[in-house]
């Protein structure tokens, strides 16, 4: 019965890395990893006298005693691979928000000059002559480049 269970058990991962590899809610990289978890369930249960005669191989006393200690290895080196992961992540993080905040102390600047320039331009078209009437070929020009503002990004 406890062989059926774990065979049964074994079948699950190996459908669950499968079915969420299929899906995309599995990277590749880690379904490697669980793939063979469940490949290494499936022999171990198939072949039941496998883990008695790798434990005496080994020297362990009890069988169970080696299976607890194969997982907690596992995942402890899951654990050490996801906190690299994350130290990766955040440096990338953190350079791009510094990105972020050089582009927008730049396009600050640029608005500036763009106030500036367009104030300059409208002072200077109040005190130049207006022209009378626009050239029936010239396309249509815009005057009013004073009133003109740029428009702001949404934060």
């Amino acid at each position: 019965m406890e062989s059926i269970a774990a065979l049964i058990f074994s079948l699950l991962v190996l459908g669950s890395v499968v079915f969420l590899l299929r899906g995309k809610g599995l990277r590749e990289k880690y379904a490697f990893l669980w793939l063979f978890v469940g490949i290494a369930c499936l022999v171990l249960t198939a072949i039941p006298g496998m883990l008695r005669s790798v434990t005496s191989l080994i020297g362990v006393q009890v069988p169970s005693n080696l299976l607890f200690a194969m997982g907690i290895i596992f995942l402890t080196g899951v654990a050490l691979h996801l906190s690299w992961e994350v130290s990766v992540l955040e440096e990338e993080a953190r350079t791009l928000s510094e990105e972020a905040a050089i582009g927008r102390v730049r396009l600050e600047e640029l608005e500036r000059k763009v106030e500036a320039l367009s104030s300059a331009v409208g002072e200077a078209g109040r005190t130049a002559p207006s022209p009378t009437a626009p050239s029936p070929t010239a396309p249509a020009a815009r005057t009013a480049t004073a009133d003109w503002q740029p428009q702001r990004p949404a934060d």
